[in-house]
């Protein structure tokens, strides 16, 4: 695609930077309610597993250690079945109407919790959410991808954890204070204002595009791009047709309502060999691998266990008041990612996040040998421990570990999954990656108690703090600096026709850039370029 200059009428140099970012973040911001909905999910077994461990004789379900361990795994389980299905489900409605048919399940779910009698309803809500969950997958990361411009898309797609972390910590602070069935109750409020809200908000003008839907499309753009006339973007639209055109994105490419059924088993086995070559391979395999960082450097077991783990390790505080600690310094390692991710950029990032994650794991692992904790104590919600030998050393450090897990690496495959895959494949291929991230925290969550049990606490703590150095190793030589740069220059690196150097594209260089442009008379698109349409000659 080649950059134009800008006729006078359709200049809109003078409008202000925080009128420009404003509408993407709104946008963004409005996505993020969802995920703060699915985040409250993830932390509502933490308040289930002590209440329903016994203890409580007005509670009518109570479980066993194996039937808590589910409880913990249940709903990463069938995560990966609502990312299978949220390409296909979210491309034919659009990402907006997705998101806001997806609040239903949510809300059902939580209405089961509260309801429920039988320990079956409280797995099939927890199943129920993690459908949910992983059908959101697709809607939200290519609405993310798709409304915002290169030099925000990083720190915004970082606050997408932000909002997940935020719904766990709300439901560490409700389950403090609250009865576990008056939380799900509470907790029916939040899918009830995103779907609202997302009537707010406009439609991705990728999608609108690809179902010849132009005006819409061509008002949406205008919405993103600081709220201006039509005709002030109209160059820029021009642009992002003749870039899906290209691509083959537009419904008229291949959607044609007389094709024959042989044309269309051609085009099903294309689309299928599109999942066999290097530009989905190599991404789907880094996203993959950062997934199982993420998720068996010990940060999914301690959110999921923290009641117990804080309760064996004998915190000096009440144990639900140090999970809220927990919640807090995931929080804060999110929003410090969000902050300094568009300066010192993913990589560094990410290897400062391992590399604490690891040190800490190790010291606490250390500490639990030394003091002779091997196995992890099962707690009910009203129990109180022997105040003897209790040390905030290990809570010091745990705390530290879930901060540093959430500077980087539990960020990092979100953050990619928008950016690796170009547009063609992007909505199916952001399903399959986050169905790995689930069955990666599935995993980490149900061999948990085996793992203490064949290594002992302190060498389950030991293998994270391993698995975190090795990461670091790995990631070094694997992963490519994204931040900043392009769609069109991330998707033909991992294509394999371009390197990406491992500078960062922040504001500062990206101001200094425009102004070389302009003066010039060249000037920069709404949305940068994909490289679909040079990807899609390759099959």
């Amino acid at each position: 695609m080649t950059n134009e200059s800008k006729s006078p009428e359709n200049s809109s140099r003078d409008v202000t930077t925080l009128r420009r970012i404003l509408p993407q973040i709104i946008a963004v911001t409005v996505k993020n309610s969802l995920l703060l909905a699915y985040g409250m999910t993830i932390g509502f077994p933490t308040i289930l597993i002590p209440n329903l461990s016994g203890g409580n004789p007005k509670e009518k379900i109570v479980l066993g250690t194996e039937a808590i361990s589910w409880i913990g795994s249940a709903n990463f389980l069938v995560v990966p079945l609502g990312c299978l299905f949220s390409g296909i489900a979210t491309q034919p409605i659009g990402r907006r109407k997705a998101m806001q048919i997806f609040t239903l399940p949510f809300l059902a779910s939580w209405l089961l919790f509260h309801f429920a009698s039988h320990s079956w309803e409280v797995f099939f809500a927890l199943c129920l959410t993690g459908l949910t969950g992983g059908l959101l997958e697709a809607p939200t990361l290519t609405y993310l991808a798709e409304v915002t411009t290169p030099n925000l898309r990083g720190v915004l797609a970082s606050t997408s954890t932000v909002a997940i972390i935020a719904g766990i910590l709300i439901e560490f602070l409700l389950g403090t204070f609250m009865d576990w069935r008056t939380v799900a109750l509470v907790s029916c409020i939040v899918p009830i204002l995103s779907c609202v809200c997302l009537f707010f908000v406009p439609e991705s003008p990728y999608w609108l595009i690809s179902k010849n839907r132009f005006e819409e499309a061509q008002k949406s753009t205008a919405w993103l791009r600081g709220w201006l006339e039509i005709e002030e973007v109209e160059h820029e639209f021009k642009e992002l047709c003749e870039q899906l055109k290209k691509s083959g994105t537009s419904r008229n490419t291949f959607s044609a309502e007389n094709r024959g059924f042989i044309e269309k088993l051609k085009k099903a086995k294309q689309n299928l060999t599109m999942y066999t070559k290097k530009p989905f391979l190599w991404p789907f395999s880094l996203v993959s691998l950062t997934f199982a960082l993420g998720h068996f450097s010990g940060m999914t077991t301690l959110q999921t266990y923290a009641v117990n783990i804080f309760a064996t390790l004998k915190a000096p505080i009440d144990k639900y008041y140090a999970t809220i600690i927990l919640g807090i310094a995931e929080a804060l390692g999110c929003i410090l990612s969000s902050m300094l991710v568009h300066f010192v950029g993913k990589r560094k990032m990410n290897f400062l996040s391992l590399l604490g994650t690891g040190i800490c794991f190790f010291i606490v692992a250390t500490y639990a040998h030394l003091i002779n904790v091997n196995s992890l104590k099962i707690v009910t919600k009203d129990e109180n421990l022997d105040v003897e030998g209790q040390s905030w050393l290990p809570l010091t450090f745990l705390v530290g570990a879930a901060f540093f897990t959430h500077c980087g690496i539990r960020i990092l495959p979100w953050m990619l999954i928008g950016e690796v895959y170009y547009s063609k494949i992007r909505a199916t291929a952001s399903g399959f990656s986050g169905a790995m991230s689930y069955i990666f925290g599935f995993l980490a969550n149900k061999i948990f108690f085996s793992m203490i049990s064949a290594l002992t606490l302190p060498g389950t703590f030991w293998l994270y703090s391993a698995v975190c150095m090795l990461g670091l190793l790995l990631l070094y030589f694997l992963l490519p600096e994204t931040e900043g740069k392009t769609l069109y220059e991330i998707t033909e690196h991992f294509a394999g026709r371009n390197k990406l150097n491992n500078k960062v594209h922040n504001f500062v260089r990206v101001k200094t850039n425009r102004e070389k442009q302009l003066d010039n008379g060249v000037d920069n698109k709404a949305f940068d370029e994909d490289s679909s349409h040079e990807i899609n000659t390759k099959f």
